[in-house]
C-alpha cells in the first residue's frame, strides 16, 4: 500500500463523502474513487459502504483507518526527524490575538513535546492582517480567526467563540444582559486601516458600514474605548481592563478561531502542526502529551 493511498482512504473516511474528500484532496472525484477501489482489491474487502449521500466505513475499513492513520503519523514523524538531522526543521507560525489564549498554550506545550527538534519562529501581527503574513510569504502556517479572503488558502475551524460588545462601565448599555446590533447602530466603532480585509472588517463592524478610529492592535481598541467611547467587539470570555464591560451580542455571528496555510502545501510540518492544533484545540485537559492525534 503506498502512503498516498492512504491519505486518499483517510481523507474519504474523515469527509464521509468522495466528493468533499476530492475537494479537501485538490483533485478530482473519479481517481480518488479509482484509487480507493483499487485499495479495496490489495485488501480484498469493501472499505465503504456506499449510498447516495455519502459513506461509512465497513468493519474492515474502521480497522484499516486506525492502522492508516499511525502509519501516516509514523511516516510524517520520520520526514520531520530526516528534515531536523538534514538542518532543515523550522516552522514559521503566524498568530493574531490574545497570546494567553488557552488552546494556543496547549497547542504550544503539544508540538514542542511531539517535534523538539523542530526550529520554531512566531510572527505575531496586528490587526490589519488576519492571515498573519501567510498570503505574504512570511509565515508557512497560521493561528488566526475567521473570516477572511481563502482564496488559495485551506482553513481548518479550531472553536467559534461568541462576541461581546465591550463598552466602557458606564455606558448606559454596560448593564444590559445582552445587546443586539441594532442596539449599537448609532455609535462610533473602531476601523482598521485602509487595505485591510474588507471580509475581515466587514464582520468586526457587525455586518455594516461603520465610522470610528483607526486601530492596529488590541491596545488600541481598548483605549478607543476608554477615551472616545467607541464601540469594540471581542470574544466573551477575554478578560478586559478596569473601566470597562463586555455585554453579549446575541446576534452576531461567533469569532472563529481557525488554522490556516497554504493550498496544497504538502510540507510534513504543517500537517503536523494542524493535527496537533486540532487536537489541543478540542482537548481542554491536553498538556504535553500529543502523539495519538490524526487529522
Amino acid at each position: 500500500m503506498e502512503l498516498r493511498t492512504l491519505r486518499y482512504f483517510v481523507a474519504v473516511a474523515e469527509e464521509r463523502h468522495f466528493g468533499r474528500a476530492a475537494t479537501r484532496l485538490y483533485m478530482s472525484q473519479p481517481p480518488l474513487s479509482r484509487a480507493i477501489r483499487q485499495l479495496e482489491a490489495e485488501v480484498g474487502a469493501a472499505l465503504f459502504d456506499r449510498s447516495p449521500t455519502g459513506v461509512g466505513l465497513t468493519p474492515v475499513g474502521a480497522v484499516l483507518l486506525d492502522e492508516a492513520r499511525a502509519l501516516l503519523e509514523q511516516a510524517d514523524r520520520l520526514s520531520v526527524r530526516l528534515a531536523a538531522a538534514a538542518g532543515n526543521a523550522n516552522l514559521t507560525i503566524g498568530i493574531l490575538g490574545d497570546a494567553t489564549d488557552p488552546g494556543i498554550t496547549r497547542l504550544a506545550a503539544a508540538y514542542r513535546h511531539r517535534h523538539p527538534e523542530v526550529d520554531i519562529r512566531i510572527r505575531d501581527t496586528d490587526l490589519s492582517d488576519p492571515t498573519c503574513g501567510l498570503k505574504a510569504g512570511l509565515v508557512d502556517v497560521a493561528v488566526t480567526r475567521a473570516p477572511f479572503n481563502d482564496t488559495a488558502l485551506t482553513v481548518r475551524e479550531l472553536r467559534a467563540d461568541p462576541v461581546g460588545a465591550v463598552l466602557r462601565a458606564d455606558d448606559p448599555l454596560a448593564h444590559r444582559d445582552h445587546l443586539k446590533l441594532t442596539d449599537l447602530a448609532d455609535r462610533r466603532w473602531f476601523q482598521f486601516p485602509a487595505g485591510t480585509d474588507p471580509l475581515w472588517q466587514t464582520y468586526w463592524n457587525g455586518g455594516e458600514p461603520r465610522e470610528g478610529p483607526v486601530v492596529r492592535v488590541v491596545q488600541e481598541c481598548v483605549q478607543a474605548v476608554l477615551w472616545n467611547g467607541t464601540v469594540g467587539v471581542t470574544p466573551l470570555g477575554h478578560n478586559v481592563p478596569e473601566g470597562l464591560a463586555v455585554v453579549p451580542l446575541i446576534d452576531m455571528a461567533p469569532s472563529r478561531v481557525v488554522v490556516v496555510w497554504n493550498e496544497g502545501d504538502a510540507n510534513p510540518l504543517i500537517r503536523s502542526f494542524v493535527q496537533t492544533a486540532t487536537a489541543a484545540y478540542l482537548d481542554p485537559h491536553l498538556g504535553g502529551e500529543c502523539d495519538s492525534v490524526h487529522e
